[in-house]
């Protein structure tokens, strides 16, 4: 346990030691440190002279951005298994016929979608999880052209 003293004396007591006269200034002294100690706080003081920046007539300043702190991603090899499974470092003349010949040798083979836009990635949907999860593990780092190496995650929900 640890005891901490104050460093005045509370209105209670100096009410049961003082007499009247004794506590009323003690009282009016009290007052007059709160007021002094609120005008002396730095944050009020930075208030006031803006207050006062904008009764003159200047214009509010925009506060100054802070550092952003970047968005936290999951990395792909941990993210939640998954039926819909995401295919980097596909050739860029590889066609949707052979990344479907070669995902349905896993069962369950639902869709293959290619983004028209990046040809380097794609999507593979299956019926479950299981074949999905089996697929994956199956086909994660397997080399289409002898020389890039697949790389197959869950996608993100």
């Amino acid at each position: 346990m640890q005891i901490s003293f104050s460093k005045t004396r509370s209105e209670a007591v100096m009410k049961l030691l003082a007499s009247t006269d004794e506590f009323d200034a003690f009282h009016e002294e009290r007052i007059k440190r709160k007021k002094r100690s609120r005008w002396d706080n730095p944050i009020k003081k930075k208030l006031r002279l803006k207050k006062r920046a904008l009764a003159a007539g200047a214009q509010a300043e925009a506060p100054a951005p802070g550092p952003k702190r970047p968005a936290v991603l999951m990395p792909d090899e941990y993210l939640p298994p998954n039926k819909i499974l995401f295919i980097q470092n596909l050739p860029l003349d590889i066609t949707k016929e052979v990344l479907t010949s070669l995902f349905s040798q896993f069962e369950n083979l639902y869709e293959v979608r290619m983004i028209p836009t990046k040809k380097d990635i794609a999507f593979v949907e299956y019926g479950d999880e299981t074949s999905a999860t089996v697929a994956k593990e199956a086909l994660h780092n397997y080399k289409l052209d002898n020389e890039t190496k697949l790389k197959v995650t869950y996608a993100r929900k």
